[in-house]
């Protein structure tokens, strides 16, 4: 047999060994309510409706005004796994964004010369350090566009511009599924400055690029909304995602201790990193250090260019030369592991009675969403915990919300600052509620213990319901029965 078919079949299954571990944890992390619920109730009224709602429905402090919904093609993605599959396909779908990413990654780090078990261990490092970012949310389909464009941009780099179609593609994928698709023209730009390749070409499918990102519903609209979103939130840093990360969790403990390491690796290698490789390497930890959110992007592109400081090293007890005999024997252990892996899905999960692991997050406040479907005759309006929210939108549309998780989106930082006012049971709580009009709230009980303490100590309010996840409060009016 052909040599190189024998070696493909030891990479193979090592990159499957790398991938086997990530996609147990993608199949693993609960489902969070903070965003992932409100995402099927658009999914689904895009496709009822046959367009993108160009206004607000779910909220009653913002119904009926102009709304841009930019990830509308994730929520229709979304929709489509669950109204399908259920959660076992939603699941499934994470799972396959993210061994598609660090897939990438790891054919990335293969040109840059790293062999198959430097380049395993370290997408397994990358992904424990970033599997905290791997919530349901758009932003996990932007991940693998991301790998791709990164992986592009360095063959360019390289010469070889053979793929560069792909990055209008991309861009236009990533337009409709998450507002990161900025990061397509850091890139590119960085590489405009920075790099050693056909320029001429990169301007060419870079403008293709930016052309792409306008066959949205918005065309302009979608860039001047972006920029808004950026300099009202960023700046004002009311919400924690924007705030700068901090060295706790074990994640962040990898992550940072990666970057000390990384600096000496990069001064002792062999190897030098190209001016663009430092330019994106620089600007996107510069990134992640201004924010929460933007951790994940750095990680990828540090896990990278470790495994090119790493590639010369005589790392002979990792990535010794193999004999490789029986080349079906990799690909069918490789199939046994991708099988394998598959057991944490949510079906399997029952069939085996595994209870200790929970599907849906334990702050989901399914049982109280229940009891208030039950009890219509309640009067509202709603105000709920923002996370609540969500799946309110998703599971109990009759009632509209007063605020949700879609801040940068839908809700000024006024209104923001209002709920935090509420939420945080700050003097005159109760009277922005008297004032917007509230008769009905679904309260966190440990998210927010002061609301929550006065309430049960007001005379305007009575308990309704209560568990350890949500409770429910009626303002006391003549049509309401206080227990």
């Amino acid at each position: 047999m052909d040599e190189t078919k024998r070696q493909n079949s030891y990479n193979f299954l090592w990159l499957v060994i790398g991938l086997v571990p990530l996609i147990l944890i993608a199949l693993l992390l609960p489902l969070t309510p903070h965003d992932y619920w409100w995402y099927l109730r658009l999914g689904e009224d895009v496709l009822r409706l046959g367009r993108v709602p160009s206004v607000e429905m779910y909220s009653v402090t913002q119904l009926g005004e102009h709304i841009i919904n930019q990830p509308w093609l994730s929520a229709v993605i979304f929709w489509v796994a669950y109204s399908d599959g259920g959660l076992n396909l939603t699941f499934l779908l994470r799972a396959i964004c993210i061994a598609a990413t660090y897939g990438l990654l790891w054919i990335w780090m293969r040109q840059m010369g790293a062999g198959a078990r430097l380049s395993s261990l370290l997408i397994i490092l990358a992904g424990l350090s970033g599997s905290n970012n791997w919530s349901f949310r758009p932003q996990m389909f932007a991940y693998p566009l991301f790998a791709l464009t990164v992986l592009i941009l360095w063959q360019w780099q390289k010469g070889n511009t053979k793929f560069m179609w792909t990055l209008p593609v991309a861009a236009v994928l990533w337009a409709n599924l998450h507002d990161s698709f900025l990061l397509i023209f850091v890139l590119e730009g960085a590489a405009l400055v920075f790099g050693k390749g056909d320029r001429k070409k990169l301007i060419i499918f870079g403008g293709l690029s930016f052309i792409a990102t306008l066959i949205t519903p918005y065309d302009f609209t979608l860039w001047a909304s972006l920029f808004q979103s950026f300099t009202t939130y960023q700046q004002g840093g009311v919400t924690t995602e924007w705030f700068p990360p901090t060295n706790s969790g074990w994640q962040m403990n990898i992550f940072y201790a990666w970057i000390l390491a990384f600096f000496p690796l990069a001064s002792f290698s062999s190897k030098r990193l190209t001016l663009l490789e430092w330019a994106w390497l620089l600007g996107l930890l510069w990134m992640s250090f201004s924010g929460i959110r933007y951790v994940i992007w750095g990680i990828f592109v540090l896990a990278g260019f470790s495994a090119c400081l790493l590639a010369d090293w005589k790392m002979f007890w990792l990535d010794r030369p193999t004999e490789i005999k029986y080349p079906a024997l990799n690909y069918a252990l490789a199939a046994i592991l991708l099988l394998m892996s598959m057991a944490p899905l949510p079906q399997f999960r029952t069939l085996l009675g595994v209870k200790s692991v929970p599907t849906v997050s334990a702050d989901t406040p399914v049982a109280a969403t229940q009891w208030l479907s039950e009890h219509p005759n309640l009067p509202g309006p709603l105000w709920s915990d923002s996370t609540f929210s969500s799946y309110l939108i998703f599971a109990l549309p009759s009632r509209a919300v007063w605020m949700d998780s879609r801040f940068e989106m839908v809700y000024t930082p006024t209104e923001l600052a209002r709920y935090l006012a509420v939420a945080n049971g700050e003097p005159g709580w109760d009277g922005i509620l008297d004032r917007s009009g509230i008769n009905l709230m679904m309260v966190s009980v440990k998210g927010e213990p002061v609301l929550l303490q006065g309430l049960s100590t007001s005379d305007q309010w009575c308990k309704q319901y209560q568990d350890a996840i949500a409770a429910i409060y009626a303002r006391r009016l003549p049509n309401v029965t206080c227990p």
